[in-house]
């Protein structure tokens, strides 16, 4: 499975990229730069880019349909590669899944002209939901790459409520910070074209503002708490990587003082979001190398011979 463990690392950096690249999109107001046309750009295949904006927003279209190709191509090599029931086969196909509701959330923003410089409140709603789905994405194309990579066999079962609760708990609270980060970064670009004191909706988003970093503190506080339950971290594995959400949290919090201190400049807002990223597949990970070991859980499955049976001539 060594290619295929390649293409699966190779996706989920892929996808990455475009979340990256969606933080650009955003922060520039460029969610317009192909207008109301969806998945053409302004009604061409191939736009002739006359502004900027439409260079970044049709770049941003183009990776995106880039990962979606490779999710596709990663699920077909999974079907090939691994026995039916495969964890690995399971996890791919959860991220074809999202990432085709990713691309439906991305086509309604557009088709919905809640893009660039829009005020409505169908936009605040559906950016979190847009960033957590990304988020949920993530998860699983991480899981499918670390499962393929020879991640021993684990035991989801027979574990006490508490276990589960506490990593469901972490997981959630992590949401919910990127959550709301979403909701003020979409405020930030509003403020900074319109003004704090436009009124109506985003005079509330400024209002608003100072509600992140209280979350992201609070929050941020438990997970780090969280990493000294031994009962959440048994082995060595487990420990390194609770330090590293760790890590990237209390990374993610100077970023965002950093972010104030300097008026949100583009790329802190990105140094921000690849912390927040970092924090969250450091947690999944966590997760993954918390479980025992046990011979009676599924692995990756075993390559299924291409060739020709043994001693067939």
């Amino acid at each position: 499975m060594t290619r295929f463990r390649k293409m699966a690392w190779f996706t989920l950096a892929l996808n990455i990229l475009v979340v990256i690249g969606g933080a650009v999109v955003k922060s520039t107001g460029s969610g317009a730069g192909c207008g109301e046309h969806w998945p053409i750009c302004n009604g061409e295949v191939i736009p002739r880019p006359q502004q900027i904006e439409t260079v970044i927003e049709f770049t941003h279209r183009a990776t995106s349909g880039l990962a979606l190709l490779a999710v596709g191509i990663l699920v077909l090599w999974a079907r090939r590669v691994t026995t039916p029931g495969s964890r690995v086969r399971r996890a791919a196909y959860w991220s074809a899944g999202f990432i085709v509701f990713e691309s439906l959330l991305g086509a309604v923003l557009v088709l919905g002209g809640w893009t660039a410089i829009d005020v409505s409140w169908w936009r605040v709603v559906l950016q979190p939901i847009h960033f957590i789905n990304t988020m949920i994405l993530l998860a699983f194309l991480l899981l499918t790459a670390w499962w393929a990579t020879d991640a021993p066999p684990a035991e989801w079962r027979n574990h006490s409520n508490g276990f589960w609760w506490r990593f469901a708990a972490a997981a959630v609270l992590l949401m919910i910070v990127n959550g709301t980060g979403s909701i003020i970064s979409l405020g930030d670009l509003l403020i900074r074209e319109l003004g704090e004191t436009s009124g109506g909706l985003v005079e509330l988003l400024y209002r608003l503002r100072p509600g992140h970093p209280a979350i992201a503190i609070a929050a941020g506080a438990i997970v780090v708490w969280l990493t000294f339950d031994r009962s959440l971290t048994p082995n060595a594995t487990a420990r390194r990587w609770a330090w590293i959400c760790a890590g990237f949290v209390v990374a993610q919090w100077a970023v965002g003082l950093l972010n104030v201190v300097m008026n949100v400049p583009l790329w802190t807002q990105i140094l921000h979001l690849l912390m927040a990223d970092g924090a969250w597949l450091a947690l999944i990970l966590w997760l993954a190398t918390a479980l025992p070991q046990t011979e009676a859980a599924r692995g990756p499955a075993p390559l299924q011979s291409v060739g020709r049976p043994a001693g067939a001539d």
